[in-house]
């Protein structure tokens, strides 16, 4: 299978290490490393390990061809002496960005099919906070507006 397929499917890695004597600093440090090297997503959950040890679990999301790189990046910047890793299927909505113009201004949208032909459109983070920064309307006013201009756009069509 191809990492994005035609019927709505991908495959993608989980790359997994539990860490139980990393500073929240360098844990900050490397999530900012492995999503600029390309991660699809970084996460972080509290565990107990043995001897009731408190630690966390790291979680990266990305392709094959990121594994390698991702997985440097974990060996060098973190304590783990090891990395448990699994290929996993997964099914996706078909997805296209698009630009709604506010009345503050442009904001991004990934707009996603659903299964049944009709369409939810989600405002992307970076461009919702440029334009909070640049107006200084709070987050959810601009995704708000974003969203009802989007759907206002859509039912005009």
């Amino acid at each position: 299978m191809t990492p994005q397929d035609t019927n709505g499917r991908d495959t993608i890695w989980k790359l997994e290490t539990n860490l139980d004597d990393i500073t929240g600093e360098n844990l900050g440090f490397v999530m900012e490393l492995l999503l600029s090297a390309g991660a699809r997503d970084v996460y972080y959950q509290p565990i107990y390990m043995k001897k009731n040890r408190p630690a966390c679990l790291l979680s990266v999301i990305c392709t094959e061809e990121q594994r390698p790189a991702l997985e440097e990046v974990i060996f060098l910047h973190t304590t783990t002496i090891g990395i448990r890793r699994v290929e996993m299927e997964r099914t996706i909505l078909p997805r296209r960005m698009a630009q709604v113009e506010t009345a503050l201004g442009r904001v991004a949208v990934k707009v996603c099919t659903l299964p049944d032909g009709s369409e939810r459109a989600y405002p992307e983070y970076d461009s919702v906070t440029a334009l909070c920064r640049a107006t200084g309307e709070s987050y959810q006013t601009v995704y708000r507006l974003a969203q009802t201009t989007w759907e206002a756009g859509k039912s005009a069509q």
